[in-house]
């Protein structure tokens, strides 16, 4: 019966051993990950200057101990903007992320389990949403919807829909005849609950190294639509839009209103890919 129990308590020493295991990649991935997700937290609170207040210093100022990353056209401090765009971009891609997996999960345990016309008629739907191109679809639909930040969870998280149920739907029918599921059919589980307790908890390692690879798509989405003005609202506080705003003061020498926001799309893209790769090739050497 050992097989198949799962949710046991791991203690912290246990867990920090497991931590310690992991390749040095999603280590350094998971660090970055984190520092980004403790700027989100305290940019809610705190800033150096409001965020969106112009003539907070000299116009076009560049980097100094009063403004770490210079000043905007209108005066505004980058450092207060790329803080608070922080957890702008942070929320959005958790919520992207944590919205495709769940629903992805569900939908391809489901179809996994039971197939049949149901499987069909869902392979041939996610067959249909593959057709679009991803950013040109999700540039129609905010652009017919409407700029909101639910309006650019909801888009951006449909896109990646269908590889998020393919995979649960592989790794489901591989293993719902394993020897862990008929023990639980065995002592009298029903369906629902051999699909849920048992495969599905068995079956999401592969699903978090794709949601972590996926991330960092979802990163520089959201930055792409907020640099041609689809994202949130105007005069909001997000990396892209800020790209897009020192654009044009890029050729007179002003680097640091794009720089910044653009070197944080990079690192946190690159920090969810570390994470994504160390993990896939941990999985790949487990089944190996």
């Amino acid at each position: 019966m050992s097989a198949f129990r799962v949710g046991r308590r791991v203690s912290p020493s246990r867990q920090s051993l497991a931590l310690r295991r992991l390749p040095l990649s999603v280590r350094l991935g998971i660090g970055i990950v984190a520092l980004f997700a403790l700027v989100a937290l305290v940019s809610v609170f705190w800033t150096p200057y409001p965020p969106l207040a112009p003539a907070t210093g000299a116009f076009l100022a560049a980097p100094s101990w009063s403004h770490l990353f210079g000043t905007d056209a209108v005066g505004a401090d980058v450092f207060s903007r790329a803080l608070a765009a922080t957890h702008t971009d942070v929320g959005i891609t958790a919520a992207v992320i944590s919205l495709a997996v769940i629903v992805g999960t569900v939908w391809g345990s489901l179809v996994g389990f039971y197939g049949g016309i149901f499987d069909a008629l869902s392979m041939r739907l996610l067959q249909v949403m593959n057709s679009f191109p991803a950013l040109l679809l999700a540039m129609l639909v905010i652009a017919a919807m409407g700029r909101s930040i639910l309006n650019v969870i909801l888009v951006v998280a449909v896109i990646p829909l269908p590889d998020y149920v393919r995979l649960a739907r592989a790794e489901i029918k591989t293993k719902k005849n394993w020897q862990f599921a008929e023990a639980a059919r065995m002592i009298g589980r029903s369906p629902t609950s051999v699909l849920f307790r048992h495969l599905v908890p068995n079956s999401m390692r592969p699903l978090f190294a794709y949601a972590a690879v996926n991330a960092s798509w979802v990163v520089a989405t959201v930055g792409a639509l907020g640099y041609l003005g689809l994202g949130i609202q105007p005069g909001s506080a997000e990396w892209g839009s800020m790209i897009a705003g020192g654009e044009s003061a890029i050729l007179s020498g002003d680097w640091w209103i794009s720089f910044f926001p653009g070197l944080s799309i990079f690192l946190l893209a690159a920090a969810f890919n570390l994470i994504g790769d160390g993990l896939t090739d941990l999985d790949v050497a487990r089944r190996t």
